[in-house]
C-alpha cells in the first residue's frame, strides 16, 4: 500500500488507496482484533480530511476515537498495526505520544466538540491560524456533553468544524436529492456573498427594510423547519450542511474544501455505511464493532468464545425477571457487550436502553426506584465514572434500591488507559448507604445477584471482570450481607482475596504451601460493609496480605489498612493509568500474577 501524498492524488488514485486501506485492517484486524466496522465506515471521510486538511498543524479530534485507524495508517504508522493493543504496542486510540497528528487522546464518547472549542478558543485567543475538525458519531449525539458543547459552541462564533458521522439513520431518496441540490447551493462562496449582500439592502430600506428582513428570516426558517434537516443546529448557532454521502470522495472533498473557508461554527452530516466493504461487518455491525481474530472469510471469532461473566449475568436476569414483574434492566447503549439482548426479546417493556448516556440512566435508574420498580443498571465500570455526582446525590442520598452490575472491573486489557476498569472500588467505597460486593466466580455472582435484586433494599454494586472465571472448582458458601468466606484454613500468614483476584490468590497459597507454609485464605465478597469477623480474625496473624485488582488509592486494602494491627500488605495497581495489553501480561508486568505475589511474600516473611 503506497500512500504518497494524498495532495498530489486524484480522485480514481484517492479510491483506489480507500480500497487498499480497507483491505489491509481486514486483514491486520482478522489477526490482533480491534474495532473493525466503525473504521471501515471512515475510510473515505478520513482519506477526505487528511487530502483537504494539512496535519499536523490543523487539528483532527476523533470522538471516542475507536475511529482513527485510519488515521493512523495515513500518518506513517500502517507498518505498526501487527501490534495493535498489544503491550508496548500502537494503542487502538489517539495517542498524541505516538504522533502529533493526534490532536487530543480520547476513549469516552461526546467529548470530542467540548475539546475543539477548547483548542479553537486557545488558538483566537493566541491569534494562531488553524483549522480544527471533530468527527462525531451519531451514537455519541445521544450524550448530553455533546449539546452542552454545542450551545456553548454555537455561541461562540469561532471557527470550527463538526463532522456528524451518521451510520444508522437513513433518508428518503426525494429529500436526499433536494437536500444535496440546496447544499450544493448553499455551500458556495457565491450564493453565501448573495446571501449577506441581501441582507444589506434590505436593512438600508428606509421604514420597511428591516421588516422585510425579519419577514423573509421567519419564511426561510418556517421552509427550514418543514424540509431541512439540520434546524436542530441550526438554532444552536451552526451553520448545516448536508447529508452528503460519507463513501463519494469527490463530493466529501469538494464538500470540506468550500467548508474550510466558511467562518464560524459549521456542522457537516455525513450518512455512512458501518463495516462498508466487508459484508459480514456490513450485516452484523454490532458484532463487529469490537471483535478478536476472526476469519476473514467466514467471519467466524477464532478461538470459540467461551462463557463470560456477562452471559451469565444475562441468564441470572432472565430468571430473576420470571420471578419478579418488578425488575427491570437498563443500559447505556451496550445490550450486547452487557448479556442483555435476549432480555430485551423477551421483556422489551421492561428493558430500557438510553444510549451514550451514563449519567441520565443512573438518575433514570433513580425515577424508577421511587416509582416502585427494582432496577438493574448494567454498566462497564469504566463508563460508569462518568455517572459520579447522579450516583452520589441522586440514588445514595436518598438510599434507593439500585442495582449496579459493574462489568469489565479491573483489567480490562486491549482497549488501555481509558478502559481499565481499575478505580470503581474507590470512588464507590466512600459513598455513603452503597453496599459493594465482587464475586469470585459463576456462582457466587448469580447468588449475589439474587440477594440484590430481591433481597436488598438500598443502593449496591456488583463488580465482576471482562471473560470467564478463574476459581470455578472452588465451592460456594451461603453468601450472607456482609460477611466473607474462609476457603483455606491456615496459620501464620492471611490471604484476602476480592473477587477475581481469587485465581492468584490459590496459585499464591500452592507456592506458599510447597515453600513449607500453611496461609488461610479468605474470599472477601464484600468490600462495603467489611466484614467485623474477618477483622477480628485477621488480627490474629502476624502476616496479612490484600489482593485486589483496583488502584491502591482508596481500595479495600487501603481501607483496611486503618481496622487492623499488624498493617497488612497491599498487592494492588499503582496510582497511574495501566496501558492495553493482555490481563496476563499486565498483570506479570505490575507484579499482580500468583508468582511475583508469592516471591514477595516469601521475602517479607523471611525478614
Amino acid at each position: 500500500m503506497n500512500i504518497g501524498n494524498l495532495k498530489d492524488l486524484n480522485i480514481d488514485e484517492l479510491t483506489q488507496l480507500s480500497a487498499e486501506i480497507r483491505q489491509f485492517l481486514i486483514t491486520e484486524l482478522s489477526q490482533t482484533g480491534g474495532h473493525l466496522a466503525s473504521n471501515l465506515g471512515v475510510v473515505e471521510l478520513t482519506v477526505a480530511l487528511h487530502r483537504v486538511f494539512d496535519l499536523p498543524m490543523d487539528k483532527i479530534i476523533w470522538d471516542v476515537g475507536h475511529q482513527c485507524y485510519v488515521h493512523k495508517i495515513l500518518t506513517g504508522r500502517s507498518d505498526k498495526f501487527a501490534t495493535l493493543r498489544k503491550f508496548g504496542g500502537l494503542s487502538g486510540f489517539p495517542k498524541a505520544s505516538e504522533s502529533d497528528c493526534d490532536a487530543f487522546d480520547t476513549g469516552h464518547s461526546s467529548t470530542a466538540i467540548s475539546a475543539a472549542l477548547g483548542y479553537a478558543t486557545a488558538r483566537d485567543l493566541q491569534a494562531e491560524d488553524y483549522g480544527i475538525v471533530a468527527v462525531v458519531g451519531d451514537g455519541s449525539m445521544t450524550g448530553g456533553l455533546v449539546y452542552e458543547a454545542l450551545n456553548n459552541a454555537g455561541r461562540s462564533n469561532t471557527d470550527i468544524l463538526v463532522v456528524l458521522n451518521d451510520n444508522q439513520m437513513s433518508i428518503s431518496e426525494n429529500v436526499g436529492a433536494i437536500s444535496k441540490h440546496l447544499n450544493d447551493i448553499r455551500i458556495t462562496p457565491s450564493y453565501r456573498g448573495v446571501k449577506r449582500g441581501v441582507h444589506r439592502i434590505l436593512a438600508n430600506i428606509p421604514y420597511i427594510g428591516k421588516r422585510l428582513d425579519k419577514l423573509i428570516e421567519r419564511a426561510k426558517n418556517a421552509v427550514k423547519f418543514m424540509f431541512v434537516n439540520g434546524v436542530l443546529f441550526e438554532e444552536l448557532g451552526f451553520e448545516y450542511y448536508g447529508p452528503v454521502d460519507g463513501h463519494n470522495l469527490k463530493d466529501l472533498i469538494g464538500t470540506l474544501q468550500n467548508l474550510k473557508r466558511i467562518k464560524g461554527p459549521v456542522l457537516l452530516h455525513i450518512l455512512t455505511t458501518k463495516g462498508k466493504g466487508y459484508v459480514q461487518a456490513e450485516r452484523n455491525p454490532d458484532i463487529f464493532h469490537g471483535v478478536g481474530a476472526f476469519s476473514v472469510e467466514t467471519g467466524i471469532p477464532s478461538p470459540q468464545k467461551t462463557k463470560e461473566y456477562s452471559d451469565i449475568f444475562g441468564e441470572t436476569m432472565l430468571k430473576l425477571a420470571a420471578q419478579n414483574e418488578r425488575i427491570v434492566a437498563i443500559t447505556a447503549a451496550m445490550p450486547d457487550g452487557t448479556g442483555l439482548c435476549e432480555f430485551s426479546k423477551r421483556y422489551p417493556t421492561r428493558f430500557f436502553d438510553t444510549g451514550i448516556a451514563e449519567s441520565h440512566a443512573a438518575i433514570f435508574s433513580a425515577g424508577l426506584a421511587k416509582g416502585g420498580l427494582i432496577p438493574v443498571f448494567v454498566v462497564y465500570s469504566t463508563f460508569l465514572q462518568r455517572a459520579y455526582d447522579q450516583l452520589l446525590h441522586d440514588i445514595c442520598l436518598q438510599k434507593l434500591h439500585v442495582v449496579l452490575a459493574i462489568d469489565r472491573a479491573g483489567i480490562t486489557g486491549p482497549d488501555g488507559e481509558t478502559h481499565q476498569g481499575v478505580f470503581d472500588l474507590s470512588y464507590l467505597s466512600h459513598m455513603p448507604n452503597m453496599s459493594i460486593m465482587a464475586p469470585k466466580n459463576f456462582d457466587e455472582f448469580r447468588k449475589m445477584l439474587h440477594y440484590a435484586v430481591l433481597e436488598h433494599n438500598a443502593p449496591i454494586a456488583i463488580r465482576y471482570p471482562k471473560g470467564g472465571e478463574f476459581s470455578e472448582k472452588i465451592p460456594t458458601t451461603p453468601l450472607k450481607y456482609g460477611e466473607a468466606e474462609q476457603i483455606f484454613d491456615g496459620e501464620h500468614i492471611a490471604l484476602v482475596s476480592v473477587g477475581a483476584m481469587i485465581g492468584e490468590a490459590v496459585k499464591v497459597a500452592e507456592i506458599l504451601r510447597a515453600a513449607g507454609h500453611n496461609p488461610s485464605l479468605y474470599n472477601a465478597r464484600f468490600i462495603k460493609p467489611v466484614d467485623k469477623k474477618l477483622l477480628k480474625d485477621l488480627k490474629n496473624y502476624p502476616y496479612v496480605f490484600i489482593l485486589e485488582d483496583n488502584v491502591r488509592l482508596g481500595g479495600f486494602g487501603e481501607h483496611i489498612s486503618g481496622l487492623i494491627t499488624p498493617k497488612p500488605h497491599l498487592f494492588a495497581f499503582p496510582d497511574e493509568f495501566i496501558e492495553h495489553g493482555t490481563r496476563k501480561e499486565l498483570f506479570k508486568i505490575y507484579g499482580m500474577d500468583g508468582e511475583a505475589i508469592a516471591e514477595r511474600i516469601l521475602k517479607i516473611c523471611e525478614l
